[in-house]
């Protein structure tokens, strides 16, 4: 992990080599995904037990989870991780039920009616990887906010364990959650069936939820069909740190980024170059003692880099134009910069609020826009659960008010129907 000097041109060097890991799917992978998907499409349950056993090995023994089968898993994990589960899931529900936006309507003293109606997507469908890239915290993220928006069902879909058996701590963490069913099953397959519906699997109106490159693909090509909710790319993170900072702190979350993926970046703003220095010092001590070592040395090598800036505004500037994924402000006044920040997918303030603070525990939503989308995405949230509908009811003496205005729009635009629409009510 080297360190650089800003001086205009270094920094933004790094923003090229980071978008190298955003690109296009490989063909062979598009054409895999491609076959996979028509062949779910046109012979539904058949093909999905096809592929389960071609890459899973098997079909498991149990299929499909009930929610009240969910129920007995919550007996089944460590107390500790039950009480952690709960607890997180409470954080998560209090924040994010401010985000919940309310059906309305305006009536005007001339009869006019007008307004909106928010509500649920009727059936939603999480994706939860399984294996090594088991996240627990990912099913509460996506279905808590789905609950809150008024989705009426949560089918969820995760491939089984090596001995065909679903991983306990998931299962739990789908029961506190409030997921209505399982399918065990995963891959490419288990997206189509979500996007198509099968005889067992119901179709749903969106797909969230991470997963490898087969999945991302699948979701991607299926957008249209059904909602997604992003097509997310390596983790990110960045922080910016002034001379008050821990170098020991920020060693360990930047490693905290690094250790996700091969592909991960973790990159350190600073105005001080004795912080720099320290902090390498530090990755050096700490990255002796971590399981995933050798991932986390070839993210920091390849996309991770510590960059001197001449000031703090120099350092937002830049963070502004990178839109990182998650945003550290390990600084003495991190409020008066948060006005600052435009472009980020979540900021975590101070040195006592790192990011997996925000992974777990805290309320704020852990899926986030990368590769630069924050600029114009937003996190996962409510409303990404919801869809809005407007109504409009004119009387007939208001809609003679406008008629010859809208004639006139509708004319200027080529489309006599449309002004025809308004005229032959006044004949």
């Amino acid at each position: 992990m080297k360190i650089t000097k800003a001086n205009g041109k270094a920094e933004y060097a790094l923003i090229e080599n980071l978008k190298k890991r955003a690109g296009e799917a490989d063909q062979k992978i598009v054409d895999i995904v491609s076959t996979i998907i028509r062949n779910v499409k046109e012979n539904g349950d058949d093909a999905v037990r096809e592929y389960t056993v071609r890459f899973d090995g098997s079909v498991p023994k149990k299929t499909v989870i009930t929610k009240e089968e969910l129920q007995s898993y919550l007996d089944m994990v460590d107390d500790d991780f039950k009480s952690a589960i709960i607890k997180a899931k409470d954080n998560i529900y209090d924040f994010h039920l401010r985000q919940a936006q309310q059906s309305w309507m305006t009536t005007k003293e001339n009869g006019v009616i007008m307004g909106q109606r928010v509500r649920g997507l009727h059936r939603v469908g999480i994706y939860v990887p399984g294996g090594t890239a088991a996240y627990p915290s990912s099913v509460l993220m996506n279905a808590v906010p789905a609950k809150i928006a008024g989705v009426k069902e949560i089918i969820m879909v995760t491939p089984p364990g090596k001995d065909g058996n679903p991983n306990p701590n998931i299962m739990a963490a789908a029961a506190v959650a409030g997921v209505d069913k399982v399918f065990m099953v995963g891959g490419a397959q288990a997206v189509a069936a979500l996007a198509y519906g099968t005889e067992r699997i119901p179709k749903v109106d969106k797909i969230v939820g991470p997963g490898n490159i087969f999945v991302a693909t699948a979701k991607k090509l299926l957008y249209g069909i059904v909602d997604i909710d992003m097509v997310a790319g390596p983790s990110e993170i960045l922080i910016v740190a002034d001379k008050t900072a821990d170098p020991s702190f920020l060693a360990a979350d930047l490693m905290s980024q690094a250790e996700h993926d091969k592909l991960a970046s973790a990159i350190l703003l600073t105005t001080s170059a004795d912080l720099a220095r320290a902090t390498l010092h530090e990755i050096d001590k700490q990255i002796k003692d971590l399981e995933r070592q050798n991932i986390i040395e070839e993210s920091l090598e390849n996309y991770g880099e510590i960059i001197v800036c001449e000031s703090l505004e120099q350092a937002i500037s830049f963070a502004n134009e990178l839109a990182p994924e998650h945003l550290e402000l390990c600084v003495s006044e991190p409020l008066k910069y948060i006005g600052k920040v435009d472009n980020a997918g979540s900021v975590f303030l101070g040195n006592f609020s790192p990011e997996p603070l925000g992974d777990y525990f805290a309320g704020p939503n852990h899926v986030l826009p990368t590769s630069g989308t924050a600029r114009f995405f937003s996190p996962l949230g409510v409303d990404s659960f919801v869809k809005k509908s407007s109504f409009i009811y004119y009387t007939p003496q208001e809609l003679s008010k406008a008629k010859d205005d809208i004639i006139t729009l509708a004319e200027s635009e080529g489309l006599t129907a449309h002004a025809n629409s308004i005229s032959v009510r006044f004949k």
